[in-house]
């Protein structure tokens, strides 16, 4: 586990490349509404025609839809993406977008990609979204995408996420501990995850700024799956409360220009504490979702790491 946290997070060790990435993308979004001021279909629609803060990675062909049973909402639905060989173990995908916003095909070109480097068969769970479907909607879709990939694979399983993904990916990783299903879980990919819904010190303090996200930001995401204020509260939406007692081993990797930097940081160290396999990867003035944008290299950084992380959890 990273112990040099000091000399990660100084300014100062942000490289050239990262700090002007970081200056454009700023004084673009600077001329942007702010997302929050939308409704959140029409933020859904601007995603989906590649108009959002992040990179748009699909829909593209070569990932498929499929159909599973045991969803509360209804059918459920995951899209796979294949590996070129016989596949040697499942990822569970689970996709970001504050549980509002994002949909599992916007993220194809990242599972083909990670299909196609680890030959892992790659499943990307779609989930009902908020404000339609408030929490625990998204819990109970990720938690039977998770049950069915273990029932229908006799392969191990890693589960994986960005952002709204990774805190579902805590959240089921729990609740496949407490049903008895731990065990086949091998890892856990859990980058700049949201694991306090009530609000970590470095998602208040951050303010108006738009750097893909905001502290009004963040609080509209929050607001709108819990929009009674209630359930944020308790370990089941707010998993850095819960007994993180016998997990898997987790790759936890963050930005430290991101207001969820301390989501993060505090979650790392809990999980630790607890006992659990941890590894942190700090990247210097990288912005939330910064391994999305391909051209840099603490991207690049980023996906080596998560490929490394798999091949071990695997090996």
């Amino acid at each position: 586990m990273t112990t040099d946290l000091a000399h990660l997070i100084a300014p100062e060790t942000a490289s050239e490349e990262t700090l002007a990435f970081n200056a454009k993308l700023r004084a673009e979004l600077a001329e942007r509404p702010p997302m929050n001021t939308f409704p959140p279909e029409v933020v859904r629609q601007a995603r989906a025609e590649g108009k959002g803060a992040l990179p748009l990675g699909g829909p593209l062909e070569g990932s498929d839809w499929h159909e599973i049973p045991g969803a509360p909402g209804g059918p459920g639905r995951v899209r796979i993406s294949e590996p070129e060989g016989a596949p040697t173990g499942v990822y569970l995908h689970i996709h970001g977008g504050g549980w509002t916003i994002g949909a599992a095909q916007e993220y194809d070109k990242t599972c083909q990609a990670l299909a196609r480097d680890t030959g892992l068969r790659v499943v990307s769970a779609a989930y009902r979204l908020a404000p339609e479907h408030p929490w625990p909607a998204q819990r109970e879709d990720t938690l039977a995408a998770a049950r069915w990939a273990l029932e229908s694979h006799d392969l191990p399983v890693i589960i994986g996420g960005e952002s709204a993904g990774a805190h579902l990916t805590a959240v089921t990783a729990v609740q496949l501990r407490d049903a008895g299903l731990g065990s086949r879980i091998k890892g856990l990919v859990l980058n700049y995850g949201v694991f306090d819904v009530r609000g970590t010190p470095s998602a208040l303090a951050w303010g108006d700024e738009v750097l893909v996200l905001s502290t009004p930001i963040m609080q509209w995401f929050y607001d709108l799956v819990d929009p009674t204020g209630q359930a944020r509260h308790g370990p089941d939406l707010s998993p850095l409360l819960a007994d993180l007692r016998g997990l898997p081993p987790a790759l936890f990797q963050v930005g430290t220009a991101d207001p969820l930097l301390d989501d993060t940081l505090f979650m790392a160290g809990r999980w630790r504490a607890a006992g659990n396999e941890t590894h942190l990867s700090v990247a210097p003035g990288g912005v939330h979702g910064y391994d999305m944008f391909d051209e840099l290299a603490i991207a690049q950084a980023a996906r080596a790491n998560v490929r490394a992380f798999i091949a071990a959890c695997l090996a």
